[in-house]
């Protein structure tokens, strides 16, 4: 019995260790996440698998930052920023944030409706306002730390893409070899994904997310007050490292083996047109098998759950804290009525617009333009306050940290100005 408890600690301290960090990265994997890689994978086979290797760091390292000003400062993202920059600047960026998240939602839920019909034959006419209404209540009603137990229990839907991905038994040299040595993007197509990759993957509410459930998180522990939360130990900031790598690894390899699993399925059959992720499913049932279709699109259903809170908090937190307002999915209603009127009103619009017959593609358009133009300027905005030590309680974020935010900063501009040259 010894032996067996020497073994099980280790494991037992590595889950204390998940939380914020884990709940985010999953929450990048949404079904409209979920939309693009497919297409990656159906239009140029295993051309972008090597995208996984870069994303990873980069997206760590952006989400690694945004839990430390978090944990230091004991404030979300946009009350932070607000002590360097005009409210009105973080208005702007806040309603903008509003608009990519609203949309998306819509897709999202569009996405979980059309897989539960594939699943259950039930109309997703139908099923949109019922996930809509029942995600909005759970959120209003539940406290922040039984929120955060259903969604880290939700990641665990993330494994059905990885298990997809094996059992389509795909050719393991070619994939090592489509992994490590890059193709460079050749054409228009290849780039224009290449881009919306980047932009799902380091996307914007997850910044804010990131850094306003750290405070959650201190809230939990009894730290009520900005006093009580500012500073973070050496211990907590290692012990959120591995939460956050954890949970960026856990999405990349997700979208790793979406796009391994669409290569060797669509794309060796020519199956290109693939708009949502419904399609994709329904697309690999005669290739892969009932079992791998339906697998791929239950996950569908597991992804969307977690990832629309997210989308609709995120919102909620940067709207809360620019005007001041009480906040958390820790407080009830009628004390923080504001902050839940955001929170509905993005859910609303999002059951809205699936009955206004708008394009899902044109609205993951809009959405990728919308955080293409957001995100970088934000990031910049997070490597100024990062680095300002008297914000960061003398804490900053290590050059190794300001180097790697800075290249992706500079990519994501790159990508910014790329999306309207092509």
């Amino acid at each position: 019995m010894k032996d067996k408890k020497a073994v099980m600690n280790p494991i037992t301290a590595f889950l204390r260790k998940l939380g914020p960090g884990v709940i985010t990265g999953a929450a990048d994997d949404d079904p409209s996440g979920i939309a693009t890689y497919s297409v990656a994978g159906a239009q140029l086979g295993t051309g972008l698998l090597w995208t996984a290797l870069i994303t990873w760091p980069l997206m760590g390292a952006v989400q690694m930052m945004c839990a430390r000003v978090g944990m230091v400062t004991g404030r979300g993202l946009a009350a932070t920023l607000r002590t360097r920059f005009p409210k009105w600047l973080i208005l702007i960026a806040s309603v903008a944030l509003f608009g990519a998240n609203t949309i998306n939602i819509g897709a999202d839920l569009s996405g979980m409706a059309d897989s539960t019909e594939m699943l259950t034959g039930i109309r997703a006419y139908w099923m949109v306002p019922l996930f809509g209404v029942a995600i909005t209540a759970a959120s209003i009603w539940w406290r922040y730390g039984q929120i955060a137990r259903v969604l880290k229990c939700l990641a665990l839907a993330l494994a059905a893409y990885i298990i997809t991905g094996i059992i389509i038994h795909p050719p393991w040299p070619q994939v090592v070899w489509d992994t490590f040595i890059p193709s460079w993007p050749k054409s228009h197509e290849a780039w224009s994904t290449l881009v919306a990759i980047l932009g799902t993957t380091i996307s914007p509410y997850l910044f804010f997310w990131q850094s306003a459930t750290e405070v959650e998180e201190d809230k939990e522990k009894g730290r009520k007050t900005l006093a009580q939360r500012r500073g973070a130990t050496d211990e907590e900031i290692m012990d959120r490292k591995v939460d956050v790598g954890t949970g960026t690894f856990a999405s990349n390899i997700v979208m790793y083996f979406i796009i391994l699993t669409t290569a060797f399925t669509l794309h060796k059959s020519a199956v290109t047109n693939i708009e949502t992720s419904r399609q994709a499913a329904e697309a690999l049932r005669p290739l892969a098998g009932n079992f791998a279709a339906l697998l791929f699109a239950a996950g569908v259903i597991g992804t969307g759950l977690l990832a629309i809170p997210t989308l609709a908090g995120s919102a909620a937190y940067a709207f809360a804290e620019t005007f001041a307002w009480h906040q958390g999915l820790d407080e009830n209603l009628p004390r923080a009525r504001a902050f839940y009127a955001v929170f509905a009103a993005s859910m609303v619009i999002g059951i809205l617009l699936n009955y206004l017959n708008i394009s899902p593609i044109k609205a993951l358009y809009w959405t990728a333009v919308i955080n293409g133009l957001l995100a970088p300027p934000l990031m910049l905005g997070l490597l100024i306050v990062a680095c300002d030590r008297k914000i960061m309680q003398r804490q900053p974020s290590s050059m190794l940290s300001r180097v790697v935010v800075g290249i992706t900063t500079a990519l994501m501009f790159g990508a910014a100005i790329g999306m309207f040259v092509f």
